[in-house]
């Protein structure tokens, strides 16, 4: 079984999805001859060429516009947007046509349609190139919201985005991509889409994270009674398995690297505030990004959530 990052565990997925279906489209800018800015196409151009690979202009607009009217007549596109600051530009298309095609044409049409874009901070990288803006996304009725955090994860998940029949926002987490390598199955196989997992079992409090910052919190947990889950899907999210491991444990504490007023660990504390109150021995505590833009280089070891923050976050809710 071949060890991958999540830059090939997705190419793989791709390509795996490709040959098993013409019907997969990928567009977007740079991911035909260059392989995308990540290289995460690289060589699907040669293996299906430029009518299923579709080098694209520099319009996120136009990319998602146009894989929409395939999905509808359809096909099955996935469209790359290079990062998930650039995606701001789509968010009409996105929001106002992918999200409500079926309720729109009263089920006649389904909008079959992927959207991969990397997204978080952690690379130094310019401007807009490090945004994690998920809770935007949560909060569209229609559309599904997906981040993996390992390259297993990463390959299994995307299977199934693509062959969902409704629109799915495939966050890819930019610091992961080469920095995690696992086994990774050739071959089908699929993650289903709205189960969460438990990666950590413990019975002193619960952590939730995904994407990049699931490795952080497995750092920060060494030495601690803490049960670790990892969503996987933030919309629809899993509730079942977030409420039931909050009963046992009675704590619970939710880290993000977005910032902290309206970002998506709010609905879960308020989820977990509603179903599990009663069980609870403490304050719902989150660990998150700060409320201003995302920080350049020199800051953002300061505006990310760190092993520090999160220890001191469990140190806290474990003494009630």
């Amino acid at each position: 079984m071949p060890v991958l990052n999540m830059v090939q565990a997705i190419n793989l997925a791709l390509r795996e999805e490709m040959n098993r279906d013409d019907r997969v489209i990928l567009l977007g800018e740079d991911v035909g001859k260059d392989g995308g800015v990540f290289r995460i196409s690289e060589g699907l151009l040669e293996l299906f060429g430029p009518e299923r690979v579709i080098d694209t202009p520099l319009a996120e607009s136009a990319i998602v516009g146009a894989a929409i009217g395939m999905a509808a007549y359809g096909l099955r596109p996935v469209a790359e947007i290079q990062f998930m600051g650039f995606i701001y530009p789509a968010f009409d298309q996105i929001f106002t046509h992918a999200a409500r095609i079926r309720n729109r044409s009263r089920g006649r049409y389904s909008c079959p349609l992927v959207v991969r874009t990397p997204y978080g901070g952690g690379i130094k990288a310019p401007e807009l190139h490090e945004e994690s803006t998920e809770a935007f996304f949560c909060h569209m009725p229609g559309v599904k919201v997906v981040v993996p955090a390992t390259p297993y994860h990463a390959k299994g998940l995307l299977v199934s985005a693509i062959r969902d029949p409704d629109p799915v926002i495939f966050l890819e987490p930019t610091r992961l991509y080469r920095l995690v390598k696992e086994e990774v199955p050739e071959g089908e196989y699929t993650v289903a889409l709205g189960q969460a997992r438990i990666v950590r079992e413990g019975s002193g409090v619960t952590v939730i994270a995904w994407g990049s910052m699931l490795h952080r919190v497995l750092q920060a947990v060494e030495g601690y009674d803490a049960e670790v889950i990892d969503p996987m899907t933030l919309s629809p999210f899993d509730e079942e398995t977030m409420y039931a491991s909050v009963k046992k444990t009675g704590r619970a504490v939710i880290v993000h690297e977005a910032p902290k007023t309206c970002g998506f660990g709010a609905e879960l504390a308020a989820s977990i505030a509603e179903e599990a109150m009663l069980h609870l021995k403490g304050p719902i505590l989150r660990v998150t990004g700060s409320d201003v833009p995302v920080t350049l280089a020199r800051l953002i070891d300061h505006y990310l959530p760190s092993v520090e923050r999160v220890r001191k976050a469990l140190d806290e809710i474990l003494k009630y």
